[in-house]
C-alpha cells in the first residue's frame, strides 16, 4: 500500500512538473449583426441577422527547455444565429510550431502574413464586419491550407514572415512574405504573395496620434485574364472614452485589360466599448462597382448594420 501511495505521489508531482512547464488558452468571439441590407439598383430593401466570423479555438506552448517551445493553435468557425458548425472543423486554422531563439516554424493551416501585415491592419473597425468588410482587396493568392511558415524574431521592432502552401495537378505551390516594423507610434508593413500567374503586393501604414488612428495600404494585383490594377483603402479612428468614430474609403481602378472594372467602397461607424471584452457598434457601408466590374466584385450593395460584438 505504501509502494503504491509513494509511486502515486512521484506521478502526481512528475504531472505537476509537466503541467507547469505548459500552457493552454481557450479564446473566442462571438459577432452577431442585425443589417438592413440593399443588393442591385433595382434590389428591395431586405432584414437579415448575420453572423461575423465567430470563432471558438485553443492554443497553447510547452517549454522544452533550452529556449525552445513547442506549440499549436486550432480554431473553429461557427454560426451563433443558428447555432450550425462552419463546413471545416478546426478550419479557420489549425498549426503546431517549434520556436526558439532563431524565430518559429509553422506547419499546418493559417491565414496568410501577407494579409495581416497589410489590409487587416489598417481593419479597425471590428476587423471587416459583415458587408463592411475590405471587398476590394486582392485575395486571389490567399491560400490557408497545406502550409510550411516561418517567423524571424523580433529585430528591434521588425519581424519577417515566410511560407510556401503545396500545390496540386492543377496549381503551382503559393509563395506568401511579410514583414512589419513598430516602432512607437509608427507602425509600418509589407505582403507579397504568388500562386502560378496571380500575384499581389502591398504596403501598409499606420500612425497613432493621440485619441487619432491613420492608417492606409496600397496594393497592386495582377489577375490571370484580366492583367493589373491598383487598389488604394484609408482608415480613420477617433477615440474619446468608451466611444470610438470610424471611417474608411477603398478605391480600386481598372484591371488593364477589363475596361470599367474599377469600384468603390466607403463606410462609417460607431463603437461603444462597453468593457474591454464587450462593445456594441452600428455602421452604414456602400459598394458601388462599374459596368463591368461585378464579375470581380459583386453587385452594388448597402447595409445599416447594429452588432455586439463579445471576445473571451
Amino acid at each position: 500500500m505504501k509502494k503504491q501511495f509513494a509511486l502515486g505521489l512521484l506521478a502526481a508531482v512528475a504531472a505537476s512538473g509537466a503541467f507547469a512547464q505548459s500552457s493552454v488558452t481557450v479564446y473566442g468571439r462571438l459577432n452577431v449583426t442585425l443589417e438592413s441590407q440593399k443588393v442591385g439598383e433595382d434590389g428591395d430593401r431586405f432584414s437579415e441577422v448575420n453572423n461575423n466570423s465567430s470563432r471558438i479555438g485553443f492554443k497553447g506552448t510547452e517549454d522544452l527547455g533550452g529556449g525552445l517551445k513547442a506549440g499549436f493553435q486550432i480554431e473553429h468557425g461557427f454560426d451563433p444565429t443558428n447555432g450550425k458548425a462552419a463546413d471545416t472543423f478546426w478550419g479557420r486554422q489549425s498549426e503546431v510550431n517549434l520556436g526558439g531563439g532563431f524565430g518559429t516554424v509553422r506547419l499546418g493551416n493559417f491565414t496568410p502574413e501577407s494579409y495581416y501585415a497589410t489590409a487587416d491592419y489598417i481593419s479597425m473597425h471590428n476587423h471587416d464586419t459583415g458587408l463592411s468588410s475590405d471587398t476590394l482587396y486582392a485575395f486571389d493568392t490567399y491560400v490557408t491550407a497545406n502550409k510550411v511558415g516561418y517567423a524571424s524574431p523580433n529585430f528591434g521592432g521588425f519581424q519577417f514572415h515566410a511560407s510556401v502552401a503545396e500545390g496540386s495537378a492543377t496549381t503551382e505551390r503559393t509563395y506568401d512574405l511579410a514583414g512589419n516594423f513598430d516602432r512607437g507610434p509608427l507602425h509600418l508593413g509589407a505582403g507579397f504573395s504568388k500562386q502560378d500567374e496571380n500575384k499581389q503586393f502591398a504596403l501598409r501604414g499606420l500612425y497613432e496620434m493621440g485619441a487619432f488612428t491613420v492608417g492606409a495600404y496600397y496594393q497592386r494585383a495582377t489577375l490571370e485574364g484580366a492583367g493589373n490594377r491598383n487598389n488604394f483603402r484609408l482608415a480613420g479612428m477617433y477615440a474619446f472614452g468608451a466611444n470610438e468614430l470610424h471611417l474608411n474609403v477603398g478605391r480600386t481602378g481598372d484591371y488593364s485589360e477589363v475596361d470599367d472594372s474599377g469600384a468603390t467602397q466607403w463606410t462609417v461607424g460607431y463603437n461603444y466599448n462597453l468593457s474591454k471584452r464587450t462593445k456594441v457598434y452600428g455602421y452604414y457601408t456602400s459598394v458601388n462597382v462599374a459596368d463591368d466590374a461585378a464579375q470581380f466584385y459583386g453587385d452594388d450593395r448597402n447595409s445599416f448594420a447594429l452588432g455586439i460584438r463579445h471576445n473571451f
